[in-house]
């Protein structure tokens, strides 16, 4: 297995949406055991397969719950309920948290690697997860989800930090 560059803030590949997944083959499965070995090593809790700059509608995740790694091919998502808010950090966004709401509860529709559908019905930390990580899918990251106070401390910290000045 090989660990991915994980791409940041500014890479224009984090701004397009992925397109649906074709075959589930051999590559396939080499990716997703790469993008499982480069999420445990960053750390993290879920990757999407932009995140390593393949275009691909997919995601892997594994919250520690003892459940182990999962795999969302082609994943959708219904059943948006409930209201919570968590202080919410990104791979591509690293070091920085900030207070986001999402819904507390989401039905989460994909397939495996063996080609069939599966649903979770996900509450909490899985259910943001899954909404994280189907932003990224379709071209979009957290920091679209501040407020604008929020927005603005989060681009001057990252200017910050990109230019390698020290913090107010």
């Amino acid at each position: 297995m090989a660990i991915h560059t994980i791409r940041v803030h500014g890479d224009p590949v984090l701004r397009q949406a992925t397109v649906p997944v074709g075959d589930i083959d051999a590559p396939l499965r080499r990716l997703v055991d790469d993008m499982l070995e480069t999420m445990y090593d960053a750390p993290g809790v879920g990757l999407a397969a932009n995140q390593v700059g393949v275009q691909k509608r997919m995601f892997v995740w594994d919250i520690g719950d003892g459940a182990g790694p999962g795999v969302a091919v082609n994943p959708s998502l219904a059943g948006h309920a409930g209201e919570w808010t968590y202080d919410e950090g990104c791979l591509s966004v690293p070091g920085l948290f900030w207070p986001i709401v999402r819904p507390r509860r989401v039905v989460l529709t994909a397939t495996d690697l063996d080609g069939r559908e599966f649903v979770v019905d996900a509450e909490d930390m899985l259910a943001r997860v899954f909404l994280h990580e189907v932003d990224h899918l379709d071209g979009h990251l957290l920091l679209e989800r501040l407020d604008d106070d929020q927005r603005r401390d989060a681009m001057r910290r990252l200017r910050t930090r990109d230019l390698g000045l020290p913090s107010r």
